[in-house]
């Protein structure tokens, strides 16, 4: 039996001291306008995912979200990061090269307890036994406060049995409130309830059906002919799977194509910006992601999404990302991608990741 921790508490933000010598006589933030879409004035601030603080009316306000490589927009004598594209003509962009209270910006380092920073290094023969611990601790707590679970899934996740049924078993307990993943991961999950295959393997033995290259393909072209994953699943074409919990539950679901993709599935963005705003829709909600299997779409998320988020009581809490791969580039490329803030590596195999979590939180 899983070891319960004694006690459970969010790492602690402790916000700047605002009467401190270093913000006397600190300028407001400098603004310019937005003249064309998608196109932000010269000498814009880019934003990262350290906590910052921006002086506006004498007021020091952080915005209930942030995201890297982005801008600061004021609405509202609010603060929002934003996307360059997303940028509209009239938006009010802070102006500064550099974070400094001289262009009314603070980055605050200290914020977040030292627990929250992950430090570089951690190896496949680590012990994991304490990670998984919190994190099944941190899911519940998710659960029982209306957090938002996302999910950001490769294909190699469904290539095992148990692994597509420890993924449903989850989502229907309350532990899946979104996912995001490419044109692959639901294929292979929709081709794994049809024909019983993962790009030709057999689920179970792993063993390569005769003629399996074409079980994918098959499937994709199925769908198309259906018009929807949803009309698929309801012609009765799809045993059981991920993709299937997730249309029954009405979960949502954001699938991202790149180049290359057969097919791909009719709910697939082809449209990059399209997918990216539909990606920060999920990672905006956020509260705990869980990236397994893709460096792709896990360092999309890892820079989408914000490393914290204020609580209607105005108090700031992390947005945890946990980085589950086989490879440990994977999840050190992750780790940097988050600047190593709220981000936690597990170097294993995501199959016996899926089922250790679900053993921990299902009885």
């Amino acid at each position: 039996m899983r070891r319960k921790l004694i006690s459970f508490v969010l790492p602690k933000f402790t916000p700047p001291a605002f009467s401190s010598d270093i913000f006397k006589n600190s300028r407001e933030i400098r603004l310019g306008e937005v003249t064309k879409n998608g196109v932000a004035p010269s000498g814009f601030y880019l934003t990262s995912h350290m906590p910052a603080y921006y002086n506006h009316k004498n007021c020091w306000i952080i915005p209930k979200r942030n995201s890297q490589n982005c801008v600061a927009v004021l609405e509202s004598d609010e603060i929002v990061v934003k996307e360059l594209n997303n940028l509209v003509v009239g938006d009010k962009v802070v102006l500064g090269k550099d974070a400094s209270v001289e262009n009314g910006i603070y980055v605050h380092k200290d914020g977040f307890d030292k627990s929250v920073v992950s430090e570089p290094g951690r190896f496949v023969e680590s012990s994991f036994t304490n990670d998984y611990d919190y994190l099944i601790e941190l899911m519940r707590h998710e659960k029982e406060n209306g957090g938002h679970i996302l999910w950001v899934l490769g294909p190699s996740v469904v290539f095992d049995y148990y692994t597509r049924i420890g993924l449903s078993e989850l989502a229907e307990n309350g532990y899946v409130q979104g996912l995001l993943a490419g044109n692959a991961m639901a294929t292979h999950d929709l081709e794994a309830g049809y024909l019983d295959t993962a790009l030709g393997q057999n689920i179970y033995t792993q063993e390569s059906m005769p003629m399996g290259h074409y079980n994918h393909l098959d499937l994709l072209n199925e769908v198309r002919r259906s018009g929807s994953i949803r009309d698929f699943i309801k012609e009765g074409n799809v045993k059981d799977g991920f993709i299937k919990t997730l249309d029954k539950l009405d979960i949502p679901y954001v699938l991202v194509g790149s180049i290359r993709d057969d097919g791909p599935l009719p709910e697939v963005y082809t449209n990059i910006p399209d997918g990216l705003n539909a990606m920060k829709e999920q990672t905006d909600k956020a509260t705990l992601i869980i990236g397994m299997a893709t460096m792709l779409h896990s360092v999309s998320a890892a820079e989408l999404a914000s490393s914290y988020s204020v609580n209607e009581d105005g108090s700031i809490v992390p947005v945890f990302m946990y980085s589950v791969d086989v490879t440990e580039n994977v999840v050190n490329k992750v780790m940097a991608a988050r600047e190593y803030i709220a981000v936690r590596p597990i170097v294993t195999n995501v199959q016996d990741f899926v089922v250790n979590v679900q053993r921990g939180l299902i009885k």
